[in-house]
């Protein structure tokens, strides 16, 4: 499920890594013939990569399709795959499934672990259901309805999977003007009021995520202007942006979101330190009582809050990094990919939180690759392509055919 390369070599190197001796001559290693069947594995497979790059260059998107290579390099005759669409665009998808398709027809048997349950009635002749460790049902998929598989796996039934209501949206929190960071993106402007949910659709390499770490502080803004409550700021850093009540839930919760071997308790509060010490001192009672709430209220599952990070399942290691964001009390919320690797009761769980904040006044802008979470949850839709915007949608114009257009054409 999480991605597991070696960002300082290239992507030749990384889809044959531990079988390399075959290329080599005269006991010499030929990055070149390396580089040549890596080419014609994708050429192959119609994946869209170059074997000479960096990984550590590569979009989150773009490294699932490295490890997707490599499994279907070793010509196995089972190849499994742990929630292998969780970062790839619709296009990134359709190629996933042309591969999976021409390894079933070979003859090879996958096993295609997913969150994303439309990708079952796509794809799979059989489902077997998993709830909290056992398995539950099995069943084959034709004749299975969306909503049985739904109900299944959450043990309930599942009504309202998206709470959007509308919202009394209030004055505008955050104004951005002509932002541009040279390469990725280009002359952006959008307003985003309290309250109201900002999706931002596009296909990997669009700038959705660059987008929002440039605002954090993350990255440096090129040019442009950033106006928080009408006021021009500068936010060079994500401390800055936390001083200006912005918090981000970002693309890949394992780089950038948690430090495995640290406990949950302490991931949880690890960005509001200041307010839970006296003199330097941590106060344990307060962070023990803020770290059961939102844990209670995220409904994650974990035997301690002592216990590291790393021990949690993805689903609920993504939950720990929504915590540490609640906690910060922010006004403007930054989620990259909310639902990645979360099952179906887990992603109504945070719908709802989302929903919630909103409806206090949180400004939340939203990147996702599931257009069912875009339409199901944006009071407003910004589409990206190529670094600039394509188009915005009002909820009256919502449609995957339109958002598709504007993205792709």
């Amino acid at each position: 499920q999480e991605l597991c390369l070696v960002p300082s070599m290239s992507v030749a190197d990384n889809v044959w890594i531990g079988r390399c001796g075959q290329f080599s001559r005269g006991g010499i290693y030929m990055p070149s013939l390396c580089e040549a069947r890596t080419q014609q594995l994708f050429d192959e497979y119609e994946i869209e990569l170059n074997p000479k790059e960096n990984v550590k260059d590569l979009s989150t998107a773009q490294m699932q399709m490295v490890e997707i290579a490599r499994a279907i390099s070793y010509g196995s005759r089972i190849v499994i795959m742990d929630e292998p669409t969780s970062a790839l665009s619709d296009k990134e998808v359709k190629v996933l499934y042309k591969i999976i398709r021409r390894l079933t027809k070979e003859g090879v048997s996958v096993l295609f672990i997913s969150h994303k349950l439309e990708e079952v009635f796509d794809l799979a002749d059989r489902v077997t259901i998993f709830r909290d460790g056992h398995m539950v049902e099995e069943r084959n998929v034709g004749g299975l309805t969306m909503e049985e598989l739904i109900n299944g796996i959450a043990g309930r039934k599942v009504e309202n999977l998206y709470p959007k209501e509308m919202t009394n949206l209030g004055k505008v929190l955050l104004e951005v003007k002509n932002l541009s960071l040279k390469g990725v993106f280009e002359d952006i402007s959008f307003q985003v009021r309290a309250g109201e949910v900002l999706g931002f659709a596009g296909l990997v390499g669009a700038g959705r995520t660059e987008l929002l770490r440039a605002i954090y502080g993350a990255d440096e803004i090129w040019e442009g202007e950033i106006m928080l409550n009408g006021e021009t700021v500068t936010i060079a850093s994500p401390a800055a942006a936390l001083k200006y009540s912005i918090a981000l839930l970002p693309e890949d919760r394992k780089q950038q979101g948690v430090v495995m071997g640290m406990s949950i308790g302490h991931n949880i509060s690890l960005a509001i330190l200041d307010r839970l010490s006296s003199f330097t001192v941590i106060r344990k009672k307060l962070e023990k009582e803020l770290c059961s709430g939102l844990v209670k209220e995220l409904a994650i599952k974990l035997s301690s809050l002592k216990s590291p990070v790393k021990t949690l399942s993805g689903g609920n290691q993504q939950k720990v990094v929504l915590a540490k964001c609640l906690a910060t009390n922010c006004d403007i919320l930054f989620i990259d990919e909310p639902t990645r690797g979360i099952d179906v009761g887990a992603k109504q769980e945070i719908y709802r939180i989302m929903r919630k904040l909103a409806d206090r006044g949180t400004s939340i802008l939203m990147v996702s690759s599931e257009m069912s979470e875009l339409i199901g949850m944006s009071d407003r839709i910004i589409v990206m392509k190529e670094g600039q915007v394509a188009g915005e949608l009002e909820p009256e114009a919502y449609s995957q055919e339109t958002i598709l257009n504007y993205a792709a054409l």
